[in-house]
């Protein structure tokens, strides 16, 4: 606990020094967060001269990896912030402080277990190509085998930076506690396990081997897809904190004057874009969650028929095939303006509760969802949707979906993209004809065709054993039904036994009251005495009946 509170007062100083508080105007922060900024005065702002841009990004960096992480994801967010820092939090993409190159070289060769570098490599440049909040690359040349000659990038995870994720993470974890237990909506909005699947994708990160095995994938993917290159990775040369990838010559996608001024067809480029991204989801059910600009080329070749190009695979998603269904008949309700669909889609996936009022829970998606349709890109604003949203399911305990967090980033990502490179994209009208098609492929003819296709090596091997099978189900069966037919009979005849232990019990309790009521009558002696003869002897035969059952 100690160290968690160590951390949180080095991030609050931290905050406090660069004066990010001034940042966000005093009237809407809590009388108790003002108090708490008074009360650690001896804080100051020792950065007054700077802009709030550069004070946000060099607080982030001075933070480690999970704050560079969170500033990345917000650079991509223009419309929700002002443009000097938008600009500066774009520099954390590639442009964060490096670390001692001779220092990177060193643990390049102890992991390749190299006397020298140059036993492998060509041309190793010390200087960083660039510099990121995990990881650093070098470029070099490889030496031998077919690869020789080959131009390479190096990467490289920065030295001693578990201990800085752990300590954020563990603080992280906490605050997600204290948010679950006290926030009213906290249940419903799952702040630790958001926080334990971001520990996930995080700390997957740092294994250099799990990169390298999602770049491969996604590589077979796109093989010869004239919408993404994924350069080659030299697993040879891979581990854990190194790894070795084909170097690619293509323009940073969010250099637009470059990209215009080379002729590129930037409506296409924009729109497959958006084809990459629903490719990813649907198709493959595996896709690059951290695309921010500072991840995605262009190539130089064929402008008028651009091709991305894709690096750092650190995090990726997946989804189930229920996921996938759920999502692509989500989106294809909601561009056909279908709100009653999408609201019984919320509600039969269980994310909406059963007594949630469907005719009421449609018409708060169509206040949302309605005005943004037959508006370009560039007048509408995938956040203030999904403020408006986050606003609506708290009217309707609809819970976070953990599982969806990596899409939801990775769909903000792919809305920065589209505004940044033709603002004028139709998301609409590009998304859905692919939506369609995905689900005429999953519902139709051509998904049992596919169906038996993946499963024909399954049956080909259980084909030669059906017989036995079939004879063994049926001989189970025989016996089953005599099992059956001997618990029936025995159950009834339980039940004649008890029926008979019921029946002598009522008549012993019938003569013991007639023999009360004789002997407070007074009459003859020689009733009470038959009357209580007949209860013992009933009551004899009950418990012989218990005792045979």
């Amino acid at each position: 606990m100690s160290t968690r509170l160590k951390r949180l007062y080095k991030i609050t100083q931290t905050m406090l020094s660069y004066g990010l508080d001034e940042i966000i105007p005093a009237h809407w922060l809590p009388w108790s967060v003002r108090l708490g900024r008074h009360l650690l005065f001896w804080i100051p702002n020792q950065h007054k001269q700077q802009p709030a841009g550069v004070r946000l990004r060099l607080a982030l960096e001075s933070l480690g990896p999970v704050w560079v992480k969170f500033g990345q994801m917000l650079s991509t967010r223009r419309d929700l912030l002002p443009p000097d820092i938008a600009n500066e939090l774009a520099v954390l993409q590639d442009k964060v402080k490096a670390f001692d190159g001779q220092q990177a070289q060193r643990l390049i060769e102890k992991a390749l277990e190299l006397e020298n570098i140059h036993d492998v490599f060509d041309d190793f440049m010390v200087q960083p190509l660039a510099s990121a909040s995990i990881a650093q690359v070098h470029t070099a040349t490889l030496k031998h085998g077919d690869d020789a000659g080959t131009e390479v990038v190096i990467k490289v995870i920065r030295p001693d930076i578990r201990p800085t994720i752990d300590a954020d993470l563990r603080l992280m974890e906490t605050l997600a506690s204290v948010l679950a237990r006290h926030l009213p909506d906290g249940r419903r909005l799952k702040p630790r396990e958001v926080v334990k699947e971001y520990r996930k994708t995080l700390i997957d990160e740092l294994d250099l081997l799990r990169e390298a095995a999602n770049a491969i994938q996604l590589k077979r993917n796109f093989a010869d897809s004239k919408l993404l290159y994924i350069p080659t990775v030299f697993s040879d040369y891979s581990r854990p904190n190194v790894m070795v990838m084909e170097r690619i010559d293509g323009i940073p996608v969010s250099d637009v004057d470059t990209l215009m001024a080379m002729g590129v067809d930037m409506k296409k480029l924009a729109e497959r874009g958006v084809e990459v991204f629903f490719t990813q989801v649907f198709r493959d059910s595996f896709f690059h969650a951290d695309m921010h600009p500072g991840n995605i080329f262009v190539s130089r070749q064929h402008p008028d028929d651009p091709q991305y190009l894709g690096i750092d695979f650190g995090i990726v998603g997946t989804l189930n095939r229920e996921d996938k269904r759920y999502l692509a008949e989500n989106f294809l309700a909601f561009f056909n303006r279908d709100y009653r669909k999408v609201a019984e889609l919320h509600i039969d996936s269980g994310w909406v509760p059963k007594h949630v009022n469907v005719e009421e829970f449609e018409s708060a998606i169509r206040t949302v969802c309605e005005p943004i349709f037959n508006k370009p890109l560039a007048e509408i604003s995938f956040g203030n949707v999904l403020v408006n949203l986050f606003n609506t399911a708290r009217r309707f305990e609809m819970e976070v979906q953990p599982q969806l967090v990596l899409l939801q980033k990775t769909l903000l990502y792919v809305e920065g993209l589209g505004r940044t490179l033709y603002p004028q994209l139709d998301l609409w009208k590009t998304a859905k004809p692919f939506l369609e098609r995905w689900m005429h492929e999953q519902l139709g003819w051509r998904a049992v065709i596919r169906s038996v296709k993946e499963n024909a090596p399954f049956w080909a091997e259980k084909l030669p054993e059906m017989p036995t099978l079939l004879y063994d189900y049926l001989n189970t069966q025989r016996h089953q039904a005599d099992y059956q037919q001997r618990m029936m009979l025995q159950l009834a005849e339980q039940q004649r036994q008890h029926a008979q232990q019921v029946w002598w019990g009522m008549i012993t309790a019938a003569m013991l009251v007639s023999t009360t009521l004789l002997v407070v009558a007074k009459v003859a002696w020689f009733y009470p005495a038959a009357t209580g003869a007949a209860a013992l002897v009933s009551a004899w035969l009950s418990w012989r009946r218990k005792r045979s059952s």
